[in-house]
C-alpha cells in the first residue's frame, strides 16, 4: 500500500470516527434524524402496551393538567417543543443536557404547558409530571434531559436539572408510567418509560 493510500484510508476511517463520536451527543429521532429544538415532535412509547403519544390529562383536580399519555396504542399524543437550557451554534439537542419540554397545544388552565415536577401524589407517593411554570428563581422544576438508553434512538427523560442549579442538591429521578382511575400520568421513578421522538 502506498503512503498515499495509507494516508487516505487513516484520514477516512478518522472522519467516520469522529462522525460517529458527534452524532452520539446527539438525541435522533425515529428517521435517524437529529431532533432539533425548533421542530416539533411526538413523545411516544418505544415498548408497546405502554399506551399512546404524550398528550395533557386530568389529575385529581381539573387544573394543572397532567403530563400523560394516550389510553390508545396508535394515538400520537401532543407535539412538543424541546427548549435547550444552554444554547449551542447548532439547533440539535443533546444528549444529557438541561431542557424544557413544552406541548404546542393550549391549555384548558389558562396556564403554561411545559413540563413541570410537581408535588408528590399523595396516593403513589411518586412525583407526578404536570404543566405550568416553577415560579422559583432558576425554575429548576421545569428543567429535564434525554438520556440513551441502551438502544440507539430510544431514550428515557430524567429529571436532575444539574445545569441549570449545579450546586443544588436534587432528588433525582426517571420518567416512568402511573395508572391511576383509566389514565396514564407521568410520574418519577417507579420503573422508566423508554421513549422514541417521532416527527410530524
Amino acid at each position: 500500500m502506498s503512503t498515499t493510500s495509507l494516508t487516505i484510508f487513516i484520514l477516512a476511517h478518522m472522519w467516520l470516527l469522529m462522525a460517529t463520536t458527534s452524532m452520539a451527543q446527539f438525541v435522533i429521532d425515529t428517521s435517524g434524524e437529529p431532533v432539533e429544538d425548533d421542530e416539533e415532535y411526538f413523545i411516544r412509547p418505544a415498548i408497546t402496551g405502554n399506551g399512546g403519544g404524550a398528550t395533557l390529562v386530568t389529575g385529581n383536580a381539573p387544573c394543572p393538567l397532567n403530563v400523560g399519555l394516550g389510553n390508545a396504542e396508535l394515538a400520537h399524543g401532543l407535539p412538543v417543543v424541546l427548549v435547550p437550557f444552554s444554547h449551542h451554534d447548532d439547533d440539535e439537542v443533546r444528549l444529557n443536557r438541561d431542557l424544557r419540554i413544552a406541548f404546542v397545544a393550549s391549555s384548558s388552565c389558562a396556564q403554561s404547558t411545559q413540563w413541570l415536577l410537581g408535588e408528590k401524589d399523595a396516593t403513589s407517593g411518586r412525583r407526578l409530571i404536570i404543566t405550568g411554570t416553577d415560579s422559583a428563581f432558576g425554575a429548576p422544576g421545569n428543567f429535564f434531559r434525554i438520556v440513551q438508553t441502551q438502544t440507539i434512538g430510544v431514550y428515557n427523560i430524567q429529571w436532575c436539572p444539574t445545569e441549570v442549579c449545579s450546586t443544588c442538591k436534587f432528588e433525582c429521578g426517571t420518567v416512568g408510567v402511573i395508572r391511576q382511575n383509566g389514565k396514564i400520568q407521568l410520574a418519577l421513578d417507579g420503573g422508566a418509560l423508554p421513549i422514541v421522538f417521532q416527527k410530524e
